[in-house]
């Protein structure tokens, strides 16, 4: 068995416990804390936030458009558009001015 199967096998073992310790801990048990109930149902999100956020401002080959790119789906979203919406006119809206930028 070479070290790639192994580093496989204990990072499944140690991510099912992460996963499953709490259940066995809580198993029958409701969490009565709002401010737990409130920080558990946000973590996924700030978790994944904190993963995507940096790498947007180098999806393009231009950190600038990456920059009006993330300034566009933040406006859009403060707007209430739907994910779809801000992500289709986010990258319409970054094709153009990419274009724009290279006629230049």
């Amino acid at each position: 068995m070479n070290n790639i199967a192994i580093y496989l096998i204990i990072m499944a073992i140690v991510t099912y416990m992460i996963r499953a310790i709490p259940l066995v801990l809580m198993q029958g048990k409701n969490i009565e804390s709002k401010f737990l109930k409130r920080f558990l149902d946000f973590t996924p999100y700030a978790v994944l936030g904190s993963m995507t956020f940096p790498f947007i401002f180098y999806s393009t080959e231009n950190k600038l458009t990456g920059i009006i790119g993330t300034v566009i789906a933040i406006v859009l979203s403060y707007l209430n558009k739907g994910l779809t919406k801000v992500a289709v006119y986010t990258v319409i809206l970054i094709y153009l001015i990419d274009i724009i930028i290279d006629m230049i």
